[in-house]
């Protein structure tokens, strides 16, 4: 039976069509798209206007990224589309857009008991995995890996259908044919895509579609790009940013909603006992109050009406453990002493190097938090049954499933409407507030708007963990102080387990911490391996149960794996009296595109060598020797009247081909500027299971005028496309911290980096 493309996109625009997955793994799925009125749609990535707007599905949550602009682009580019036709929206939640690399990436967290048969990228278990599970989620720089690919492919098939259309009206060969800024073109004639459109999905695809070679964004190298030159992709969430049109989860506005405000307990497993609702019978406009176990929320007709109503009622929890920092401390260093340590890597003899280590440093990491700009924001509607979201979610199916579980109804009975992020850094990785929106809009019985206060945010996030980590390293003999052996030692919770279990098992975070204990995380020593040709390495993890909840952050491991390695490295080389740029080149030669980097930062930094004069450098590889991402930067840290300042930053990047510079720009400056924040604060202290940051002002956050002059150098590259968003907040880090040592004689090797004073 012969099924023609027609038939399919037909039927399903009308809800009852099959849409055949334009890719190597053929797989049937309901049509995620829906067509508006003189509209036409192509497969799942694409519907083309009468007007001739493009509009790209994007499955992935934008949130500063970019994605929402590269997804469109390659599209653009495959298509033949003029880019000011371009429109965007939000993917609905589909197995259609399962993102299969980061499944493999994730593997050993859903399935734990055998990883390797579903960590390669194309393995089948990830795929079935990924496509049964909706897995769209956004994480870990895999939005390229995932949908490159299937985005091209979607493009080059429809315009290859909008060819077969002109062609047929000009009774030529559709191969003559070519699409061009938006219109078909044979010779002197020309139609435009919204003209064909309707005829064009009459016609079948070629199998395999017709894809163009590959293309760079701009046509001028990305190593000779200047700052000035035209963007030819700009990104197509800016103007409505700028003018704050943009709308964000809390901007949502339904036909009489309420707006909620909310109280949680300390950290951990408190429960609500008590509150005062007579308290705020004077504040006007309050609609109710609702009592969650471990929470307490107010409704009113404004949310500062709700927020001074709980502020009024003393809600009070009880608590049968509290997490404080000084216990945590202990914890980590009684794990360092007699923990039991699993081998997550190894290469050579691996070995501990205990009793013959020539240098043995320990590096601290305190709590990070992810102090993002919006705060957790959702709108929800429960009527007849059925509970709408308006969320933004990294992973929007988890967050269905969640809600549906609250509630006792079926996760088909609930509609998530995808909304971009003000910022995540792996924050809207977890839905707490999903639950909790759910629960109070169907007590209440009204649409509702439920906005966390920044301390509600600082108390109820999950930090990034603690972590303390030990490197042994043994020297060559004599003057050879290269080193021969290296062993580091990370002692920390199961981070990437514990959250594993919230967001695939749905498990309350002191039942992750609890099912979790004792398990390594191979995960949380990711970036441990270092780049140089040393000949023996062991990567050891030490589970620790601090009794506090963790999670991801922007960076994860490498944040902490950069900063102890590359501060070891420095340590090291100028302690044996070697410039720290040649003593770390002639270990890269397993590694020449490191190397490339590392020298071209150099030079752009006028390098002075021994006498380096307020400046530090690291490197660092995020992903395996083929496919990786690598930075080279060099800080450079001047004393002032207000103390030590980083006064520069220049970092050399591959990221292998390069789709769009200009936000591989913006990716690069701004994840420095993140690692000046992770150097200098975004962390907290505990107290009695309270955060002791409680506001952005305490969070040591890096202002416009902290912020240094910042230079990027890209490296021209034909590698695979590398996502380049961790690469600069992991870098920054060491090497200010190797500067400040050239600045002022101190080595620091705690972040951030002046929480235990000078």
């Amino acid at each position: 039976m012969e099924v023609t493309r027609r038939g399919l996109l037909t039927g399903a625009a009308v809800g009852g069509g099959l849409l055949v997955a334009w890719s190597l793994y053929p797989r049937s799925f309901p049509n995620p798209l829906t067509a508006r009125a003189n509209e036409q749609v192509f497969g799942a990535w694409l519907k083309i206007a009468a007007d001739g707007v493009v509009t790209v599905a994007v499955p992935q949550l934008e949130m500063g990224q970019g994605v929402s602009t590269i997804l469109p682009q390659l599209v653009a580019i495959e298509l033949g589309a003029d880019w000011r036709q371009i429109a965007v929206e939000p993917a609905p939640v589909s197995g259609t857009y399962a993102n299969v690399p980061l499944a493999a990436k994730w593997a050993p967290l859903w399935m734990p008991f055998a990883p390797e048969m579903a960590s390669e990228p194309d393995a089948y278990l990830a795929r079935r995995f990924a496509e049964n599970n909706r897995f769209n989620a956004t994480a870990d720089g895999m939005s390229l890996d995932a949908f490159e690919a299937p985005c091209r492919e979607a493009a080059a098939a429809a315009r290859a259908m909008l060819a077969q259309a002109a062609a047929e009206r000009w009774n030529v060969s559709w191969e003559e044919c070519e699409a061009e800024s938006g219109f078909i073109r044979h010779g002197d004639r020309r139609l435009s895509f919204g003209e064909l459109a309707e005829e064009a999905v009459e016609f079948d695809p070629p199998d395999p579609a017709p894809l163009r070679p590959e293309q760079y964004a701009d046509e001028i190298l990305p190593g000779e790009a200047e700052a000035s030159a035209t963007i030819a992709f700009p990104r197509l969430d800016l103007p409505s940013k700028v003018d704050g049109s943009h709308l964000f989860a809390g901007d949502v506005r339904l036909p009489g909603m309420v707006y909620a405000a909310i109280r949680h307990g300390p950290v951990d497993k408190a429960q609500l006992v008590e509150f005062n609702p007579f308290n705020a019978r004077n504040i006007r406009g309050i609609v109710g109050a609702v009592e969650g176990k471990r929470w307490l929320a107010v409704c009113a007709t404004n949310w500062w009406a709700a927020e001074q109503a709980l502020d009024t009622m003393n809600a009070r929890f009880s608590v049968d453990h509290l997490a404080g920092s000084d216990e945590i401390t202990q914890r980590l260093d009684e794990a360092l002493a007699s923990g039991e340590a699993e081998r997550i890597a190894e290469a050579g003899d691996g070995g501990d190097l205990r009793e013959n280590a020539s240098i043995e440093l320990r590096y601290d990491i305190e709590p990070g938090v992810h102090a993002t700009i919006e705060t957790s924001s959702v709108t929800a509607r429960f009527e007849d049954g059925r509970l709408e979201l308006w969320i933004a979610s990294q992973a929007p199916e988890r967050a269905r499933i969640a809600a549906a579980r609250a509630l006792d109804i079926d996760v088909e009975d609930v509609v998530l409407y995808p909304m971009p992020a003000g910022g995540s850094f792996d924050r809207r990785l977890e839905h707490d507030h999903a639950i909790e929106v759910a629960l109070i809009a169907r007590e209440i019985g009204r649409p509702v708007q439920l906005v966390w206060s920044r301390w509600q945010e600082m108390l109820a996030s999950r930090p990034r963990s603690p972590a303390a980590l030990v490197l042994r390293a043994k020297l060559g003999a004599g003057e050879d102080t290269r080193i021969e052996a290296l062993a580091t030692r990370i002692a920390m919770p199961p981070a990437n387990l514990e959250f594993a279990q919230r967001l695939f098992e749905n498990k309350t975070s002191w039942a992750a911490i609890r099912d979790t204990e004792g398990e390594a995380d191979a995960l949380a020593t990711e970036g441990a391996m270092p780049p140089y040709a040393i000949p023996h390495v062991a990567i050891d993890h030490i589970p620790v149960e601090i009794g506090l909840p963790v999670s991801r952050m922007r960076g994860n491991a490498h944040t902490y794996t950069a900063f102890a390695t590359e501060s070891l490295i420095d340590e090291v080389a100028t302690s044996a009296g070697r410039d720290p740029v040649p003593y770390r080149m002639a270990m890269l030669g397993g590694d020449p595109r490191l190397a490339a980097c590392l020298q071209r930062a150099a030079r752009l930094a006028d390098w002075e060598g021994i006498e380096r004069q307020g400046q530090g450098i690291a490197c660092h590889r995020i992903g395996d020797l083929a496919s990786g991402g690598r930075i080279a930067c060099v800080a450079t840290a001047r004393q002032g009247e207000g103390g030590v300042r980083v006064a520069r930053l220049v970092a050399a990047v591959d990221i292998g081909r390069i789709v769009n510079l200009d936000i591989a720009r913006q990716q690069i400056e701004g994840g420095l500027v993140f690692g000046l924040a992770t150097a200098m604060g975004a962390s907290t202290q505990y107290a009695g299971g309270l955060p002791q940051s409680q506001q952005l002002s305490a969070l040591n956050l890096p202002k416009l005028s902290d912020c240094p002059e910042i230079e990027v150098a890209f490296m021209e590259s034909d590698a695979p496309a590398f996502d380049p968003g961790e690469l600069g907040a992991v870098i920054a880090a060491p090497a200010i911290a190797n500067a400040f040592y050239s600045a002022t004689g101190l080595r620091l090797r705690r972040l951030p980096l002046l929480s235990g004073g000078l």
